[in-house]
């Protein structure tokens, strides 16, 4: 029987690292892509179902002959996973347009540029799943991180709305929504992060979710993104009132 082969961006740390090695230890061939080759190369030392494919997802035709090359070289790609993302809470403190330009191009146009260098393949194939790595930061808009949670509720937005042209085709669109995770990206923030959870866990869940499950959006934990998805329906007077109550009370912890 043949392995499955999933392609993985953003696979150099954090959540994507963390889905690599599951996937590779559950017999899966694991096309990993990120910017750090090196990083990939231990990887691939550490597992050899893990097959490195260095890639700037900001590169168009880059995202599509590394597309065709895995393709080529792994004969087929059953699922992918697009989650290369950043952060940079420290300037969004102010108003800065280079950063938020390219958080844009990194967590949106990058993740597009990755669907666009497999859409005609699922298209033709008529099976498959593209799952797209978002954020509960993309639910609301949130303190010091306008362009991070504008990136991610653009991905869920998108996210719903090819799930409707890829149904007709047979293709599973699905979108993935965590709490914290403990990577390299949260460590740059400054504040509490309630029910942190490790990259391991994350991609236990998300593995079940893809692989076991048929929901459209994996979320997790769920004691936390329940209650976030109820502050989506709260009136903005409300929330805005919550959020800025918390805010104070984060300032006064922080200086105590």
């Amino acid at each position: 029987m043949n392995k499955k082969t999933i392609w993985i961006t953003g696979a150099s740390s954090g959540i994507g690292k963390a889905l690599a090695i599951k996937f590779a230890n559950n017999g899966w061939e694991v096309a990993a892509s990120a910017r750090r080759e090196d990083l990939l190369k231990e990887l691939k030392a550490a597992n050899q179902n893990i097959h490195p494919y260095p890639l700037d997802v900001t590169k168009i035709e880059d995202c599509k002959s590394t597309a065709k090359l895995i393709i080529k070289e792994l004969d087929k790609i059953d699922i992918c996973v697009f989650g290369t993302g950043m952060h940079d809470p420290q300037s969004e403190k102010r108003f800065n347009l280079s950063k938020i330009r390219e958080i844009m191009e990194v967590n949106y146009f990058g993740t597009m540029n990755s669907i666009n260098s497999v859409y005609d393949y699922f298209s033709e194939k008529k099976d498959g799943q593209i799952s797209i790595i978002s954020s509960v930061a993309g639910y609301r808009g949130l303190p010091v991180a306008g362009a991070y949670c504008a990136s991610k509720s653009a991905l869920i937005s998108f996210a719903e709305s090819l799930y409707f042209d890829m149904k007709r085709k047979n293709v599973k669109i699905s979108v993935i929504c965590p709490g914290f995770i403990k990577t390299p990206m949260t460590d740059k923030n400054d504040f509490p992060m309630p029910l942190i959870k490790s990259p391991e866990f994350a991609a236990d869940k998300i593995f079940t979710g893809l692989t076991k499950k048929n929901a459209f959006e994996i979320h997790f934990p769920k004691t936390f993104t329940y209650f976030l998805k109820l502050l989506r329906i709260l009136p903005n007077s409300i929330y805005f009132r919550m959020i800025n109550t918390g805010n104070v009370y984060m300032k006064r912890d922080k200086h105590d």
